[in-house]
């Protein structure tokens, strides 16, 4: 769930030196969340530049790389039958496993027979010696820092729209996540590294960047942290949107909602989890803030963002911020009081997107030793409830945009209606048609005629280029 980002420094490309003769395939299979598509384009260019060649079905290439996610068992559970039955399809083929469960000893027991070579993406930079055989290691024989291997260059998958990471890793430990085990601890990259790879975006014409990390707005380098960092990207010239994920509720402080309120280049959406509404939850979660802690957040950050909404009916609207969360229901010992308050706080807070997850445990977390005692047909029950409220606060957010001329941009168009469909800078997935052809990339205004709880629908007014 899931936008946002500046000293200059000169990329390390890979060395071409060593290029193997021999055109040899790859192709990269990617579960979960931005980090891991971000990883994804780094070890694209990565293998692009030791003379691999892309190659667009799994079950023809020579090298297969999957980035994992171990998040939840559903995200896991793919990697079970997908990678035998590419063995069985091409016998010749090697699996590298790579992302968040390369750490993980009981996937090493069950899949290790399966797996050519297993790589944590902090070694990226030597994956080239993993594939001859040889250590993960530097020159110098020592191993690589957990945020040396964002320097790789990226090979970005979309033309116009990018994700730029500015750290690896996780400090909070949440009791439910595998993230601090998988990812390891916070690091960061520079402002000035941050700041070259944004640069040589906008310059390039990308219209939207999002910086992304596991707890974006806990960055800190030097004498920059994340209200700093914010202002620098947000302060470079171009014509771009600017966006961050993900934050975390106990990091996103005063500063850093007043940073906000003054890049006008930052798009009016965040994405804040906020996992529980009920206090003991929350403490058992090891979440570090209580329910009023983050109602007053989303206080702030509506009356901070939205203070200079315009209202003319023929100039593009300002859209109010559309707040987006995580939730997870049916948390070990979460009762159906307990329930009720995050029932109560989506009424209350009215989340224009809410990504519910129901709650399984995972291996080496502190609440994998707890008694999951919350019946799989009571954690779909309480999903469930929690869609329709959803569905209510996300109608009656979409409504304010009827007749609203708002920017799209484009993302594509769907052959089986004809329709192009883009997203506002709230995030609001937008569809329309046009006869003249429009091309992903480009920002179209848009008069929104039709609202549904997660979509709208609209006319052409004219092409902005």
């Amino acid at each position: 769930m899931i936008k946002n980002f500046l000293v200059f420094v000169v990329y390390r490309v890979s060395s071409t030196s060593f290029k193997i003769m021999d055109k040899k395939t790859y192709h990269i299979f990617i579960i979960g969340c931005q980090m891991n598509i971000s990883d994804g384009e780094r070890v694209a260019n990565y293998l692009d530049s030791y003379g691999y060649q892309e190659e667009k079905d799994i079950y023809r290439a020579d090298l297969v790389i999957f980035l994992t996610c171990g998040v939840r068992y559903s995200a896991e559970s793919r990697i079970y039958g997908l990678i035998p039955n590419i063995k069985k399809k091409n016998p010749k083929v090697k699996i590298v496993l790579s992302g968040c469960l390369v750490v993980r000893e009981d996937i090493k027991k069950s899949m290790g027979k399966m797996i050519d070579y297993w790589l944590p993406i902090v070694d990226l930079p030597s994956f080239y010696n993993l594939l001859q055989g040889k250590e993960p290691l530097k020159s110098d024989g020592k191993k690589f820092s957990p945020s040396e291997y964002l320097k790789e260059p990226a090979k970005y998958k979309s033309k116009y729209s990018a994700f730029v990471p500015i750290g690896n890793g996780c400090d909070n430990f949440c009791s439910y996540c595998f993230v601090p085990y998988a990812r390891g601890r916070e690091v960061y990259r520079s402002a000035d590294e941050i700041l070259e790879e944004v640069y040589s975006l906008i310059k390039k014409g990308y219209k939207e960047i999002t910086l992304i990390a596991q707890n974006v707005n806990s960055y800190k380098f030097g004498e920059i942290d994340f209200p700093k960092l914010l202002q620098k990207v947000n302060n470079l010239k171009g014509n771009f949107w600017l966006r961050f994920a993900t934050s975390h509720p106990k990091d996103m402080s005063d500063d850093l909602i007043r940073a906000m309120s003054k890049c006008e280049k930052l798009c009016h959406h965040v994405h804040i989890a906020v996992q529980s509404g009920d206090d003991e939850i929350l403490e058992k979660m090891n979440r570090k803030y209580n329910r009023q802690h983050f109602i007053d957040l989303i206080k702030k950050i509506r009356k901070n963002l939205n203070k200079n909404i315009a209202n003319t009916k023929n100039e593009i609207w300002q859209a109010p911020v559309s707040i987006t969360t995580d939730i997870i229901v049916g948390f070990p010992g979460e009762t159906k009081k307990q329930f009720l308050n995050t029932a109560k706080l989506f009424k209350k807070l009215n989340f224009d997107m809410a990504y519910i997850a129901r709650f399984s445990p995972r291996p080496m977390t502190a609440a994998a030793q707890m008694d999951d005692d919350v019946s799989p047909k009571e954690k779909k029950e309480r999903e469930e409830y929690l869609m329709k409220i959803l569905r209510k606060t996300a109608l009656k957010n979409n409504k304010k945009y009827i007749n609203k001329i708002v920017e799209v941009l484009v993302d594509g168009k769907k052959e089986k209606t004809g329709k192009y469909f883009g997203h506002t800078k709230s995030n609001k997935v937008v569809k329309f048609e046009s006869s003249d052809k429009i091309l992903s990339g480009e920002i179209v205004l848009i008069k929104i005629k039709k609202v549904k709880d997660f979509g709208l629908e609209g006319v052409l007014v004219n092409n902005k280029k």
